[in-house]
């Protein structure tokens, strides 16, 4: 089916479709900056499309329009406009091409030509430039209009960067993402992507900077990956044009040491290998200051040792719980997400770097109690940061993720393609698991891991993003928020593969009773072994644990030194100089003495490590070291807290623990600061003890 259709049009079947009811003939008009004459032209078109759907425009009488018809028809008409073009410019598109045009010149830029070159007025041209103007005051930039002049940007480089990589996130960002699949797969000829990215450099930045952070162990969702991809190419567009950033822009020193330099240095190179432009070192700070706002770690290689952190999130989980009537301290896949979501979500809002969340509004429409409750905990538990609510819905998505999970079983299997970030592709498990109890296992996958995966394992695909990239390739476009319709879309798809599925699952059937019993064996066999496991790891821990004084004359890390070998003569570790260096470099990253204590936690997870241990050195004089606030301290006490390179979910859990309760109150401070091994013993065995309460008897 061939769709002939404005963007005006588009725009209003949108609204139509998101707002059912809402929306009158005037309020359009209003909305889109029109006349009420010709909204009503538009909508004559609207209902000759819907028409050819099988679906007619509905009145109420109150004037609402809404579409009227059988959810399978409107699912059907969604899928179609996410593929039509429009045959002219939209809204944003019309303000995109502005800004593109006065981003580009070094002189100001004359209205009346720009205005010939969008085809517009020269009022429609003043009133989008006052929208724009309005919407660069966020980033601290000023549209500067001049009589008989021009308009031109006024503000630091930067900014503008950030200004035009977030206009494309927020306005065009599913058509980054699906023109990124397509130039993947060599389907785009065209020289510039959205009017402005040359389709030569996306591509090859693309290619360059997957294989280089392919193999980390930290990783980029999908949306971040895109972010940090556009960022280079308009820098590299803009260094062309002769726009560089300024050196008070960027603190050089402060970001040249993070590991995350050298890696955009190598990118820096392949790309001048390519197209022979140079990064300067500001230029790539800058891009470090991008990822580093962006990377997280997978969610079992966060660092525990961020005890201030996880202190904080540990009283906002509890706080949240009580306002939820829903008990979720003791959900440690919750920590795990907020941990890893947390350090950069918080080195974003520290530099300036807003991280665009397309799912905001609806999240505040659809979560409201459970929005407020969060801000409400993360703005008390995080008083010295300001959120936005972009950040703060990201936050939102792990505790709707964990109290949506709260409420099944698991059963499940699918393959679901979600590009936003680990809590929107949770909460969307969990939904589906809920609405759709066929289904009966899940796995997430990014845009970029799908060509990796066999696909024929899958009994449904299910993606919130368009995937043009095998013609053959089926699968259910849906909300991230799981609506009706995307439910009725999925039984949909099952409705037309009942042979496919009945072929999978023609052996599930056979013998019932056996299968029974063997689930409820199974259960005992791997509650058992979770028991076993969380009772050897505690065993562990405790007969590893040594608490010593000591008279330290020397550097700090030579004293550091001599506690690995400590370890390594009582065989706990076989590589001295490979986790000592590892400890080093750790420390290199931020501070590790923990504020307002006399305490410093050494901590790193290493393959030379044999056995979780613990150890605890009072010092006779202090070192002065600096804290994970950023300034200088006196350690009177050193932890030292190593595990092993491999660890299982419940070691993990019993790490994470011992770490956050150093600092959980003052009377635990003075505990692990007195150097009597008796009653920091007798802590930990109370903390363990009220763990294996609250895990097994509970249950």
């Amino acid at each position: 089916m061939s769709m002939l259709i404005t963007a005006r049009e588009k725009a209003i079947l949108e609204l139509l479709i998101k707002k059912s009811g809402k929306h009158t003939a005037l309020s359009f008009a209003d909305f889109l900056h029109v006349s009420v004459r010709t909204i009503h032209r538009d909508l004559k078109n609207i209902e000759t499309i819907l028409e050819s759907f099988e679906l007619q425009l509905e009145k109420s009488n109150d004037n609402g329009l809404s579409i009227k018809g059988s959810n399978q028809n409107i699912y059907r008409l969604i899928q179609e406009l996410t593929k039509v073009k429009p045959q002219d410019l939209s809204l944003e598109e019309r303000r995109l091409l502005s800004f593109i045009k006065i981003v580009e010149s070094n002189d100001p830029v004359k209205l009346a030509p720009l205005a010939k070159d969008l085809s517009i007025s020269i009022t429609t041209l003043g009133t989008d430039l006052d929208e724009l103007a309005q919407w660069l005051q966020d980033f601290g930039i000023e549209l500067d209009r001049k009589r008989g002049v021009g308009v031109e940007l006024k503000g630091a480089e930067g900014k503008i960067r950030k200004a035009l990589v977030n206009f494309y996130l927020i306005y065009f960002n599913n058509e980054l993402i699906e023109s990124l699949i397509l130039l993947a797969n060599n389907q785009i000829e065209k020289e510039r992507i959205l009017y402005y990215f040359k389709t030569s450099y996306l591509k090859i930045i693309d290619e360059v900077v997957y294989e280089r952070i392919k193999n980390l162990q930290t990783k980029l969702a999908d949306s971040d990956y895109i972010t940090f991809l556009i960022h280079i190419c308009i820098s590299l567009q803009r260094i062309e044009k002769g726009f560089s950033l300024s050196e008070n822009e960027i603190d050089l020193e402060y970001l040249r040491p993070a590991e995350e330099f050298q890696l955009i240095k190598d990118i820096s190179l392949d790309i001048y290998q390519n197209f022979s432009v140079r990064l300067s070192d500001i230029e790539i700070a800058f891009l470090v200051m991008v990822l580093k706002g962006s990377k997280v770690h997978e969610a079992d290689y966060t660092n525990y040792d961020s005890v201030l952190i996880g202190r904080s999130l540990k009283k906002v989980i509890q706080q949240v719980s009580e306002q939820m009537n829903s008990d979720l301290t003791s959900d440690f896949s919750l920590f795990q997400g907020l941990m890893a979501h947390m350090e950069p979500s918080i080195f974003r809002l520290r530099k300036g770097l807003s991280s665009f969340n397309p799912l905001t509004e609806e999240i505040k429409k659809n979560y409201p109690l459970l929005f407020l409750a969060v801000s409400k905990s993360v703005a008390k538990e995080f008083n010295n940061i300001e959120f936005t609510d972009d950040e703060m819905a990201y936050i939102v998505l792990h505790f709707g993720s964990a109290l949506e999970l709260r409420k099944e079983e698991i059963q499940v299997r699918a393959l679901i393609v979600c590009p936003t970030g680990i809590g929107t592709s949770k909460m969307l498990a969990s939904r589906i698991k809920k609405e759709v109890p066929e289904i009966t296992e899940t796995e997430i996958a990014s845009i970029k891991d799908i060509k990796m995966k066999n696909l024929g394992q899958y009994g449904v695909i299910i993606s919130t993003v368009i995937l043009p990239m095998q013609e053959n390739l089926e699968y259910v476009f849906v909300n991230p928020l799981l609506y009706e319709r995307d439910i009725e879309a999925i039984y949909d798809y099952f409705s037309n593969h009942i042979q496919k599925f009945t072929k999978q699952t023609s052996n599930s059937h056979q013998d019932t009773t056996n299968k029974s019993n063997k689930k409820k064996e199974k259960s005992l066999d791997q509650f058992m072994q979770e028991v076993d496991e969380v009772q050897s790891s505690i065993r562990t821990l405790l007969r590893n644990l040594s608490v010593y004084r000591s008279n330290n004359n020397h550097n700090y890390k030579v004293f550091i030194k001599e506690m690995v070998e400590r370890c390594s003569e009582q065989e706990l570790i076989s590589n001295t100089d490979g986790v000592f260096e590892q400890l080093m470099a750790r420390e290199t990253k931020g501070g590790l003495g923990i504020p307002d204590t006399n305490l410093a936690l050494f901590h790193c997870r290493h393959e030379g490590v044999m056995e979780t241990t613990f150890h605890i050195a009072h010092l006779e004089s202090p070192y002065r070291l600096m804290g994970m606030d950023g300034h200088q301290m006196d350690v009177h006490n050193i932890l030292l807290l190593l595990a092993p390179e491999k660890l299982t979910q419940i070691q993990l859990e019993i790490i994470s623990m011992v770490s956050s309760i150093i600092v959980e109150d003052k009377k635990a401070i003075l505990i692990f600061s007195s150097a009597n091994e008796t009653i920091i013993r007798s802590k930990l065995e109370d903390t363990f003890y009220n763990f294996l309460q609250n895990k097994f008897v509970k249950e």
